[in-house]
């Protein structure tokens, strides 16, 4: 489904959307509810009968058996209607949070930058619990509702259309009061949706950062800030509330106001002769029946109005961009080391920001180690969220095995790729969960290669259960340089043609990282691997090291050869006293 596709439809096509695969279940609750209603619908003519009865003297015997016949039958149908349609309501919800979910794990990282985690997290949890009620109050609540009070005031008609008549007026007073309240129920439904999305982003801000708010002193401004999103949701729920009780309360009203005008008005008719006693008692049964599908017509209006605004929220979300689908379909990658190709790229991470390449372009032949070196913001970083297709460039093309890396597959392109980002992130759950996360299919013998070759294989002896010991929210059990390892160890798993290191050796200790430098040593001899560092005591053995400064290339060369041919170069060497360095 294209984005275009979804931004614009309105909330009844999208809801039918998600319905439709429940659609039998859904029919039968409708059903089961109609029948419930048809049941409740001869109560009063069976009523009738027995007040006839009891006026000529019959026996009632038979019709006090069949009105708890129509009792037992509406409790008991009723039951089960309720049943199925709420069975139904939460297959929809899951239905939605899994289609939405997916949509979230495709995103595009540049659509991820610029919304809120937590009001995305908000929209899979709070707006598609609204699904549950949009789809028995809205969907089947206003068909069956509908079609119980159409039959109602038929019935009613055939009873006695004068009283019809007064109750119709009443009614349609009603229908219009409430016909003005809908909108506003809308428009506070919709801020009421938003203001917890907002609540959802400010509490998963401290949260992600929980650590340094404390160190800063700052629980007491966060606490403020969460609690006035708070007060905010709040203040939007009570207001979609108000006006909720309100259309509530005046279809309410309405019946109330109606029941009254037909006793008034239908006593005078039975002192007249004009009806019977038994007629009336009938009619005001119907009055109080109305009641029913009445209430569950102005739910329905009114739900519709809240699920509608989850549902805007929901389309809103899967209006953002997500990676495609690749152009050109290629064969399976060959093995070996990859070949990377920049050619004239140029990027900037949104339209308001300013360039970050200039034109970079630069040639990395397969096998072997080069490094990207540079002050801080040269662009290093986005080389290999380029090379990823996290972003896209806006200009120029970036070659893998010469072929463009627009025209790859995405899951054949990762594939290819072992990637250890520059915060080396370790997810919630085992040791071992976190070391095959790309890797699935690795032995153990594989496993324990890469725990000796990251000098991971003590840390796992210590452990009190080993690699099935939990690292704790964001691997918070971990140091930080046993994190980086860590993420080292999952890349390699891999067996990647293209190793991509973002300085992966930022927190280990120096008898670690010269234990590292061996190890993307060795990995270099059988694949191609790229490395961003700051510490150039990382890459003085690399086969090429790229200077980059301000998004351009400034520089290329090993070692040696830079230290004399590029003054930056050779100033980042002499601050970190390696202009000595073979």
């Amino acid at each position: 489904m294209s984005t275009a596709a979804t931004s614009d439809r309105p909330a009844w096509r999208v809801l039918l959307e998600y319905v439709r695969p429940h659609r039998g279940a859904l029919l039968l609750g409708a059903v089961l509810s109609l029948m419930t209603g048809a049941t409740g619908l001869a109560l009063p003519l069976v009523a009738k009968g027995l007040i006839d009865d009891l006026s000529a003297d019959r026996s009632i015997g038979g019709a006090l058996l069949l009105m708890s016949m129509l009792i037992v039958a509406n409790a008991g149908i009723g039951a089960l209607g309720g049943y199925v349609l709420q069975r139904t309501a939460e297959s929809v919800v899951l239905a939605a949070r899994r289609a939405l979910t997916s949509y979230l794990l495709r995103l595009r990282i540049a659509a991820l930058d610029r919304t809120e985690p937590g009001d995305l997290m908000a929209r899979v949890t709070s707006d598609t619990t609204l699904l549950r009620e949009v789809t028995t109050d809205s969907l089947v609540g206003l068909g069956t509702g509908g079609l119980t009070l159409v039959a109602t005031l038929v019935m009613m008609g055939l009873v006695d259309p004068a009283l019809l008549a007064v109750t119709l007026v009443v009614v349609l007073g009603a229908g219009c009061v409430i016909g003005l309240i809908v909108p506003r129920i809308n428009r506070a439904s919709k801020q009421a949706q938003a203001s917890v999305g907002l609540m959802g982003a400010a509490l998963e801000r401290v949260l992600g950062a929980l650590r340094t708010v404390k160190a800063s002193g700052a629980e007491g401004r966060e606490e403020r800030a969460v609690h006035a999103a708070a007060e905010e949701s709040w203040r939007q729920s009570v207001r979609a509330a108000k006006w909720s009780a309100l259309a509530g309360n005046t279809a309410g009203l309405s019946m109330q106001v109606a029941f009254i005008t037909v006793l008034a008005f239908g006593g005078a008719r039975v002192a007249t002769g004009a009806i019977d006693v038994g007629t009336l008692v009938a009619f005001l049964l119907y009055v109080f029946y109305l009641m029913s599908p009445i209430q569950q017509v102005v739910r329905a209006v009114t739900q519709y109005q809240v699920g509608a605004a989850a549902i805007a929220r929901i389309e809103e979300t899967r209006a953002l961009p997500a990676e495609p689908p690749a152009r050109v379909r290629r064969p399976a990658p060959a093995a070996g080391p990859a070949s990377v190709t920049f050619e004239d790229v140029r990027f900037r991470y949104a339209d308001d920001l300013p360039q970050v390449h200039h034109g970079v372009s630069f040639t990395v032949p397969p096998q072997g180690m080069t490094a990207f070196v540079g002050p801080s913001g040269a662009g290093k970083t986005t080389v290999f969220s380029l090379i990823e297709r996290f972003y896209e460039p806006s200009k120029g093309r970036i070659l893998l095995d010469g072929t463009d890396v627009r025209e790859w597959p995405l899951p054949e392109l990762r594939a290819a790729i072992g990637y250890v980002e520059q915060d080396a992130p370790v997810l919630s759950g085992t040791l071992r969960e976190n070391l095959l996360f790309g890797a699935l299919e690795a032995t153990e013998a594989e496993l324990r290669d890469v725990l000796a070759t990251t000098r991971l294989a003590s840390l796992v002896d210590r452990l009190p259960e080993g690699l099935d010991t939990l690292v704790g929210h964001r691997g918070t059990k971990l140091s930080g340089g046993e994190r980086q390892r860590v993420a080292i160890a999952r890349a390699l798993l891999r067996r990647p043609r293209l190793l991509l290191l973002d300085e992966a050796t930022s927190q280990l200790d120096a008898v670690n990282e010269a234990a590292l430098r061996d190890t993307v040593a060795d990995a270099a001899r059988g694949t191609t691997v790229l490395v961003v560092a700051h510490r150039l005591s990382t890459v003085t053995r690399a086969e090429r090291i790229v200077v980059m400064d301000a998004g351009r290339v400034r520089a290329v060369g090993t070692h040696r050869e830079l230290l004399t041919a590029d003054p930056l170069y050779a100033e980042l060497a002499t601050t970190q006293f390696l202009t000595s360095a073979a």
